[in-house]
């Protein structure tokens, strides 16, 4: 399973800096002017967990392949751009195609550097970004909502009644100035509401906030990131402190070891492409399961609650269409006896079936028939 993120914000924030460093490469070009990143850059990254190190350790595989992270740099985006302004509708477009965004604030002063505002305010930025996505969602959900309210007049008409109830409080909501993830559905219309979130609102997207520091502030933060801070905790959603010049020289550094003591020395236990990994999991209710052989130990992606059938087809969609029975062995387990047989002969491996949820860190080895 894909997990996609789009990095958005103003221009001359850090987005290009900050996905060249997670992703490695030199592939968006950073520059101090505006729009300099036009058509969007997608890299994809390796999620960095442990777990699968020590699996790689004990098993000793041919293959080690680690969960992917795809990370897409989308133009920076000014007033105006639900109207078009300068690449407006091409942000847009690609934004509604990301399953969460990460929005990067500038929180560090630098005259050398030009802000699009005139001034450093991560808070009045971060408006101006949510302010355009949400007149662009409202402009296509009014006609919709207008029109099923109309049918829904109808006593017959139960679809146009229930399309036009579950419309109803998001439309109000962006009416007042407020993104769609606020409008949380009845009990009873949450099935529905999911199928509304296939008309890919962009304020019903999960955001996490990245606030760019200057590289002195990194360990602690400062008051712009303070801010940023009660404003993603007011809105539920997720914040996280990075330097993107740290993290561009974080990317130059080849030996893990040397990573590490770089980023003591500055007074940090891990470095942004970690902290951005573990606040976006967070953020869509990911977690991870994992194959082990001889031949490869691997990392999966999947949704927190999927049960074993829907993981199964992650690997392949036959998996799921015979799925028969996963053979299931808890990472602590198989960590503590040692090897598959040995979990085996001291009774933890379990057979597990349709119904059995997966949970984060599972060993998992399907058994299906097509």
């Amino acid at each position: 399973m894909g997990f996609n993120c789009g990095i958005v914000g103003l221009p001359n924030v850090g987005k290009s800096t900050l996905f060249n460093a997670l992703t490695q490469t030199i592939a968006a070009q950073a520059a101090n002017f505006p729009f300099c990143t036009i058509e969007p850059n997608t890299g994809r990254v390796a999620v960095p967990d442990k777990r699968l190190d020590t699996l790689a350790n004990m098993v000793k595989p041919q293959k080690v392949t680690p969960a992917q992270l795809e990370i897409v740099d989308i133009a920076g985006l000014v007033k105006g751009a639900s109207k078009g302004e300068g690449l407006g509708n091409q942000f847009l477009a690609n934004i509604r195609e990301t399953d969460a965004i990460i929005h990067v604030l500038r929180c560090f002063e630098d005259e050398n550097i030009t802000h699009v505002e005139g001034s450093v305010d991560p808070i009045r930025d971060a408006e101006i970004v949510e302010t355009e996505l949400m007149i662009a969602d409202l402009e296509s959900l009014e006609k919709r909502y207008d029109q099923a309210k109309k049918k829904a007049t109808s006593a017959s008409d139960k679809d146009a009644q229930l399309k036009a109830r579950v419309m109803e409080p998001i439309v109000m909501a962006l009416r007042e100035g407020k993104p769609a993830r606020v409008a949380a559905p009845d009990e009873k219309d949450k099935e529905a509401y999911k199928e509304y979130k296939m008309l890919q609102l962009l304020t019903s997207k999960p955001v996490l906030y990245v606030c760019n520091v200057d590289e002195s502030s990194a360990a602690t933060g400062n008051k712009f990131s303070e801010a940023v801070f009660q404003k993603a905790k007011a809105e539920n959603a997720g914040a996280v402190i990075i330097s993107a010049a740290i993290e561009s020289e974080i990317a130059q550094i080849e030996s893990e070891e040397e990573k590490k003591e770089f980023l003591e020395s500055l007074g940090l236990e891990e470095s942004g492409l970690s902290k951005i990994i573990k606040a976006g999991y967070k953020l869509l209710g990911l977690e991870t399961y994992f194959t082990a052989g001889p031949k490869e130990v691997r990392a999966w992606t999947f949704i927190k609650g999927s049960k074993a059938p829907v993981c199964a087809g992650i690997i392949h969609s036959d998996f799921e269409r015979g799925f028969i029975r996963a053979e299931t062995i808890s990472y602590d387990d198989f960590v503590k006896y040692g090897s598959e047989q040995a979990c085996k002969d001291a009774g933890k491996m379990r057979s597990e079936g349709k119904e059995y949820v997966v949970q984060d860190g599972d060993m998992m080895n399907f058994l299906f028939n097509v």
